[in-house]
């Protein structure tokens, strides 16, 4: 049997450990007008499907994180890479391409009051340009993940907190990201409902996706068992195995 070298073997490691690097910062800052600094020298990595919190008190830079990997933001200085692809560097046009990977959870819940629950879930489809005969698919095949089968004609004033958080998961991964983010996805929401919902994301992990959560909930991340980022001030205190 050869017996392959340690520098041989580690660069080996190297380099599949880059290639499954799904999100990077690298030396990240972001500035917003009037000197307020939300993140600093921010450096990370986040691997496929791995399990990952961003933990913090409010105002550590948790969303402006989450903003950043999405390319809702853009760093005032760094480089944020996802899947290799250098953010600040792609053109504009490129950008609902880029952000069709990610699902995306708000703190703001951010649903259309003005239209059903079906037609909430569809609606990240029909942007998409989606076929007419796969909407309805994905969208029941969404809604039965978070348990609101049968609700498709309910408008979302008629859910209780946590079922409007659940309709804004499905909203989320009905085009199957390779990515979810969440940001305080049970800040809102009693101790009972937080369980489901930190479940829901765990289950989503298993399956492959690649998971980040921004929350300071001590008992969802007991729940979860994932890798912590400890953010304080907008800088990174410490990064769990």
């Amino acid at each position: 049997m050869i017996e392959r070298s340690p520098a041989i073997a580690s660069n080996e490691t190297g380099s599949r450990a880059a290639l499954e690097a799904m999100i990077r910062f690298e030396n990240v800052d972001k500035r917003y007008p009037g000197g307020i600094t939300a993140l600093q020298n921010v450096s990370l990595r986040i691997d496929k499907g791995e399990l990952v919190v961003i933990a913090g008190p409010s105002g550590a830079g948790k969303s402006t994180l989450l903003n950043l990997m999405a390319a809702i933001e853009h760093p005032s200085a760094g480089r944020v890479c996802v899947n290799g692809e250098v953010l600040q560097d792609l053109r504009a046009r490129s950008l609902p391409y880029l952000r069709r990977q990610f699902g995306l959870v708000f703190q703001d819940h951010r649903l259309l009051f003005d239209r059903n629950v079906f037609d909430n879930v569809a609606l990240p489809l029909r942007i998409a340009l989606f076929s007419r005969g796969d909407i309805p698919q994905r969208v029941r095949a969404a809604l039965d993940k978070v348990g609101l089968l049968g609700r498709e004609r309910t408008m979302p004033i008629a859910l209780s907190g946590g079922e409007q958080q659940r309709l804004c998961i499905a909203r989320a991964i009905v085009h199957r990201p390779a990515i979810l983010l969440a940001d305080e996805p049970t800040g809102n929401l009693d101790p009972d409902y937080a369980v489901t919902i930190a479940d829901l994301f765990k289950s989503f992990n298993q399956v492959g996706v690649t998971v980040v959560m921004a929350t300071h909930d001590r008992a969802v991340i007991d729940r979860l068992q994932p890798r912590v980022l400890r953010l304080r001030d907008g800088q990174i205190l410490e990064q769990s195995a």
